[in-house]
């Protein structure tokens, strides 16, 4: 980095395979995304969410943006089954991680994006059904954002400095 230049380049973001990913069959291919742009994996596992977690994750903040009941519903889905939580670290990371996922309501986001590739759900559709929209995945918003999901979801021990071969070009380590 040049001298004068303090902004961080390489951080990290958090992601989260929601249970509509598990219960797809499609949480491989959504992984190998990830791999392929040169993101690296520090941190992963398969759990299933404590209320308490997921009502970290899924702050008074959104209530007060989007109002509690989607607060609630956002929370419930996260307990509807398995989730992956992930940690990957790369330049711009949460950017770039949030461009591959794609617009929120599926039925917007671009094709070869993951939720333009592998979802189709509208708002409309699932304000119609009383239900939250099944979305497949989560990343953080913001390197701040990040900063605080990743302190929910992983403990500093589990997140593993590593230089996978993979990111030997995109990372320089």
């Amino acid at each position: 980095m040049p001298k004068g230049n303090t902004k961080k380049i390489t951080e990290r973001t958090l992601v989260i395979l929601k249970p509509d990913a598990l219960d797809r069959g499609i949480v491989g291919e959504i992984i190998t995304r990830f791999e392929r742009v040169g993101v690296k994996i520090v941190g992963m596992k398969l759990l299933v969410s404590e209320k308490d977690t997921a009502t970290k994750h899924y702050n008074e903040d959104l209530a007060k943006r989007r109002g509690a009941h989607v607060r609630a519903m956002m929370i419930d889905m996260l307990l509807l089954g398995p989730i992956v939580a992930m940690v990957l670290e790369g330049i711009d990371a949460v950017e770039v991680v949030r461009k591959m996922i794609g617009a929120t309501e599926p039925k917007a986001a671009a094709p070869g994006t993951i939720r333009g590739d592998y979802a189709h759900m509208s708002y409309s559709s699932a304000d119609k059904k009383g239900i939250g929209i099944f979305n497949l995945i989560h990343a953080s918003s913001s390197p701040k954002e990040a900063d605080v999901e990743v302190g929910i979801w992983f403990r500093p021990e589990e997140l593993v400095k590593h230089a996978p071969g993979y990111t030997k070009l995109t990372l320089h380590e």
